[in-house]
């Protein structure tokens, strides 16, 4: 984790000046929505996640929505806004810890007291057992986790409970269960061990998943993983079972299961709406990764022409992308790697170097400011940030901080105790699967 201070940067980082520039015609950049420049509380009474890259995903019927941010909030400006939070996290003092994701807007991050990816917020919940509160700027399954893994006395807020994300909608607690009937028809007793003391199948779920989803796996023998250690979570799971059912984004499945040398013809599709996903029994049988059929809008939106385009205007650049996105992408890049692993091959670069970077646009911009002697850009030219993650704004955060300095908890997320016993069961196998503190060879593509 990254502790985030508010010292001025060299160029600015704030994916939200940008957007207000290019919407006042003081920039000749592109977004992929215009009301990115309004704030999120204009959208809390519409159905959908809101603009950015996951606005043309169907959201469930029945997900969390927002109540009216009070008309103060809305009214303030960002200096008012960030002083009311900095006066608000002085009262709390050590009684409020706040944790911002990687992807959330400058605005909110420069707050946050650790900032990471969700491999390691998940680790900062367990080290903040003396907090009374954890204000969690990140998306909805990010705050279930953290109150999975806080005391029973600590209350865990979301503050804006419309900040959902749509790949973990993609993957239904009732899907999942028909998907394992089926596959019990296909396999058989799900107990059983066979010669080698593997069972038929293990399931594993990406953290971007509900927690009726982790307990579902952990009440089947199965684990919790991040893009931070998705291999050695796999590596867990190989020695346990003759196969995976891996859920719900398939191309970090797929990505690194073909970097552990999982044939492609070994990982079928499950798509939930077709009897057996969409494979024969046979398929099934001679699977070895068995992918759900959903993915990350965000990460969706990099294609191998924006890398060929990066390398012709810049010769010599280097190409990082997140393993969420599709298989030729990560294939065309030179590497591939979480949030945190993208984050640490910038700081770790001795010379000024040009790199194109494929995942969130607020990591990239802030990425950008903090390394100036780099070139940094994303790959995609649209401004298009994550739809969920750009829920949460400054409005909000200063609503729930100064909700607590008055004695009440608003927004908490509360995870039921007969999804929470199972759900943290898997969760703490994934925390014991720490991966190697540097892989690359796992993510470096040969040149």
């Amino acid at each position: 984790m990254t502790a985030i201070t508010l010292q001025p940067r060299p160029t600015d980082p704030s994916v939200d000046h940008a957007i207000q520039a290019i919407v006042d015609g003081a920039s000749t950049a592109e977004t992929c929505n215009t009301d990115l420049a309004a704030g999120p509380w204009t959208f809390d009474d519409r159905p959908g996640y809101g603009p950015g890259s996951s606005m043309g995903d169907v959201i469930p019927t029945g997900s969390p929505r927002q109540g009216e941010l009070p008309q103060s909030y809305r009214d303030a400006s960002p200096e008012e806004l960030d002083a009311r939070i900095v006066a608000a996290k002085a009262a709390l003092g050590d009684r409020a810890v706040v944790l911002g994701h990687f992807y959330q807007r400058e605005e909110v991050v420069r707050h946050a007291d650790y900032v990471g990816d969700s491999f390691q917020l998940a680790n900062a919940a367990l080290e903040h057992p003396d907090a009374e509160a954890i204000v969690f700027c990140g998306v909805h399954f990010m705050a279930e986790t953290a109150d999975l893994l806080s005391q029973p006395q600590q209350s865990v807020i979301l503050p804006n409970l419309a900040a959902g994300c749509s790949m973990a909608d993609m993957a239904d607690i009732d899907q999942v269960e028909e998907c394992w009937e089926q596959l019990e028809d296909v396999y058989g007793d799900m107990d059983a061990v066979d010669a080698d003391g593997l069972v038929p199948v293990i399931p594993v779920t990406y953290m971007n998943s509900s927690a009726a989803i982790k307990g579902f796996v952990g009440r089947h023998g199965g684990i919790v993983c991040t893009s931070s250690n998705a291999r050695t979570v796999l590596e867990w799971a190989f020695a346990r079972g003759r196969r995976v059912l891996f859920f719900p984004d398939q191309h970090l499945g797929r990505n690194t299961a073909k970097a552990m040398g999982v044939p492609l013809e070994q990982m079928p599709m499950w798509n939930p709406r077709k009897p057996l996903g969409g494979s024969s029994a046979q398929e099934l049988d001679d699977a070895r990764v068995i992918l759900w059929h959903g993915f990350c809008s965000v990460h969706r939106r990099f294609s191998v022409d924006q890398i060929d385009k990066a390398r012709a205007e810049h010769p010599g650049v280097r190409v990082i992308v997140h393993p969420e996105c599709p298989m030729a992408v990560v294939d065309a890049a030179d590497e591939s790697g979480s949030t945190d692993y993208i984050r640490r091959a910038i700081e770790g670069a001795t010379e000024p170097t040009t790199f194109a970077i494929g995942t969130e646009v607020n990591l990239v911009q802030r990425l950008a400011a903090d390394n100036p002697q780099h070139e940094i850009f994303c790959l995609d030219p649209v401004v298009c940030p994550c739809s969920t993650m750009y829920r949460i704004h400054p409005g909000y955060l200063a609503w729930v901080l100064e909700g607590l300095v008055d004695g009440e908890v608003r927004n908490r997320i509360v995870v039921p105790d007969d999804v929470a016993e199972p759900a943290r069961l898997a969760l703490e196998r994934m925390l014991a699967a720490k991966p190697p503190e540097a892989r690359p060879s796992d993510w470096t593509n040969a040149s």
